[in-house]
Parts: C-alpha cells; sequence; structure tokens
C-alpha cells in the first residue's frame, strides 16, 4: 500500500503542496481534482521522484522516501501515463510497449486486450490520439508497477473518445488489479471513475471521501463549488429539516451547522414552471438539448440555477414557480461561514 505521509513540496520560497495525507488501497483508483495550479501535477511528480519532497514521507513495501534520504524513479516501480502520450516516434507500436522488457508475454497480453493487436507494427504518428493513449497505458501495465500516476491523460482527446477511454482505463487497472492516482480537471470524469475523489484547494487536499459524499455532502463551499453547479439558499435548519423560502428539506449540518444556514442546492433539486405570479424571475436560461438551464433569482435576493427537461420554456424576465424536489438530506452550511 502507497502512504504519504505530511508531504509539503517547495518551489523556492514558495510552498506548492501542503501536508498531505493520504493511503492508495491495493487496486484503489483516486482521482486529484483542483484548480489549475493547486498542486496536482506537482503531488504526481513527487510520488514519482522526478522533483524533491521538502517534508514528510512516501512509503510502499520495503522502501521509503523522505527529505534526507529520496528513493530515486527507477526504484519506485511506478508507471507514470502522461496527456502527451509520451511514446517514441521512430518505434513502432510494440517495440513501445515491449521498451526494456525481456519477456514480452505481458506486452502481448496487453495488446490483445486494449484492441491494439492489428496496430503492432504501426508508428506513433499513424494512430490516432485514443490509440495512442492505449498505447501508453499498455506500456505502463506491460511493465507491472506498483502503482500508477496519470496525469490529465484524456485531456487532449475529443469529448465522445474521453467518455469511452475514460472506461477503458478503469477497467484495465482493474484487471491488472493495480492502485491508480489520477489527476484530471474533469469534475464528471473525476466523480464517475474514481473508487474516491480528492480535492485540492491552494496545495492542501480539502476532501477526501468517495464521489457521493464528496458531491452530496461537501467538507466546504469550495468542494461544493468546485464539484458541481451550486447554489446556496438561506434557511432555518431545525431537527434535521431546513426551512426555505422555497419550501422544506431534509438537511446534513456540515461542520456542526445549525439555525441560520445556507442550503446547498444542486440544479436537480429544484423543479421550475413559468407562472404569472411566481417566487422567481429567470436571469438567464441556456439550452443544453436535452435540458435546460435556468438562474432564477428568489424573494431573497438569491439566484439558483434550476435544470429542466428541453420542453420547459421561460425567457430572461419571466417569472417561474420554483418548489424544492428532493427527498435526500442536503448540506447545510453555517450562516457567515465562506470556507
Amino acid at each position: 500500500m502507497l502512504k504519504v505521509s505530511n508531504l509539503s513540496v517547495n518551489y523556492g520560497s514558495t510552498r506548492v503542496v501542503k501536508n498531505l495525507n493520504l493511503a492508495l488501497g491495493d487496486d484503489e483508483v483516486l482521482m486529484l481534482v483542483g484548480p489549475t495550479g493547486c498542486g496536482k501535477t506537482t503531488i504526481l511528480q513527487a510520488l514519482a521522484g522526478l522533483i524533491p519532497v521538502s517534508e514528510g514521507e512516501i512509503q510502499l513495501g520495503p522502501w521509503r522516501s523522505t527529505p534526507n534520504k529520496s528513493v530515486p524513479p527507477e526504484k519506485r516501480n511506478v508507471g507514470m501515463v502522461f496527456q502527451d502520450f509520451a511514446l517514441f516516434p521512430h518505434l513502432t507500436v510494440q517495440q513501445n510497449v515491449c521498451f526494456r522488457l525481456t519477456d514480452t508475454a505481458l506486452a502481448d497480453h496487453w495488446l490483445n486486450l486494449l484492441g491494439l493487436e492489428s496496430f503492432r507494427q504501426v508508428k506513433p504518428a499513424s494512430l490516432s490520439g485514443g490509440q495512442k493513449q492505449r498505447v501508453a497505458l499498455a506500456r505502463t501495465l506491460a511493465h507491472e508497477p506498483a502503482f500508477v500516476l496519470l496525469d490529465e491523460p484524456l485531456s487532449n482527446l475529443d469529448a465522445a473518445l474521453k467518455d469511452s477511454l475514460r472506461w477503458e482505463i478503469r477497467e484495465a487497472l482493474k484487471t491488472a488489479g493495480i492502485p491508480a492516482i489520477w489527476v484530471t480537471h474533469d469534475q464528471e470524469e473525476a466523480l464517475s471513475i474514481g473508487d474516491r475523489v480528492g480535492v485540492l484547494n491552494g496545495g492542501e487536499l480539502e476532501q477526501l471521501d468517495t464521489p457521493e459524499r464528496c458531491f452530496s455532502e461537501p467538507a466546504s463551499r469550495f468542494v461544493a463549488r468546485f464539484l458541481g453547479e451550486a447554489s446556496f439558499l438561506p434557511g432555518q435548519l431545525q431537527q434535521a429539516q431546513v426551512e426555505t423560502e422555497l419550501g422544506v428539506a431534509p438537511g446534513i449540518p456540515i461542520e456542526g451547522a445549525r439555525g441560520a444556514v445556507d442550503l446547498l442546492m444542486r440544479p436537480d433539486d429544484l423543479s421550475l414552471a413559468p407562472s404569472a405570479s411566481g417566487n422567481g424571475v429567470v436571469d438567464w436560461v441556456r439550452y443544453e438539448g436535452c435540458s435546460r438551464l435556468y438562474a432564477v433569482t428568489v424573494g431573497s435576493g438569491s439566484q439558483v440555477r434550476v435544470r429542466t427537461s428541453h420542453e420547459v420554456q421561460a425567457g430572461p424576465g419571466d417569472r417561474v414557480q420554483l418548489a424544492i424536489i428532493t427527498t435526500h438530506p442536503l448540506a447545510a452550511f453555517q450562516r457567515g461561514d465562506l470556507g
């Protein structure tokens, strides 16, 4: 099991990763997300041994790396998959996957499993982006790493290909039984693929939990906003119920919230219907194909977002009737707490 304890990384006098603690399960896929510059890629480089750490330790089985005694990358048995594929352009697919291997049986296994059998003698320049990423993954898995680090592996691919390839990569990792830390800026990718999700902010891990808990019980307003469209509606929390101007909803107090709270609303937690005497006014609307996303200001002055069927139509300035329709508990944050 990979264990990271109190890990910090400095660039000069600037601390970019602060007191990171995590343990990676035996076949776990852990997603790391956060805004640009939050330290995601720095963490991967530190785990791979490509940059020195300033404090803390990284441990896996027989080796332990600290600021005073660093284990070189080649001794860590770590595999890396990059967003730019990092393939040798002068080598064929088979040569790339088999690079520095004496026994190629496992390479043959992954070439077959990842649908690359017919591309063995093809060079990378003739492959699509998705095929290149499969080659990079096959090469990594063929070397039987103790764990894999993936640095935004799908960021250079189109949306349709991303959706299918992310599941192929997850399935390959699970089949191999190899744990992985996967960095992404795509919240949907993180929530759908990860066994756990870690949300970084300013070099610190704000929350590390299952996708469901990170989304429905975010540890902070930052996590709530980063992992999806978030609106906050004022209300009063009493006995696990929050009374708001749009109705009553079950609430989960975050960090001991009580009394005056702001209730986290996701677009699917509300209903919307055009009504001349409605309780909200449409600010803007976005057509999304099968749905429409509305921003609506209610009587308290709060703006909430609501997603409806594309058949529901209202325009900016129209009055609409909103109501809370969710039956699951919603996160309630203490009013005035802006964290």
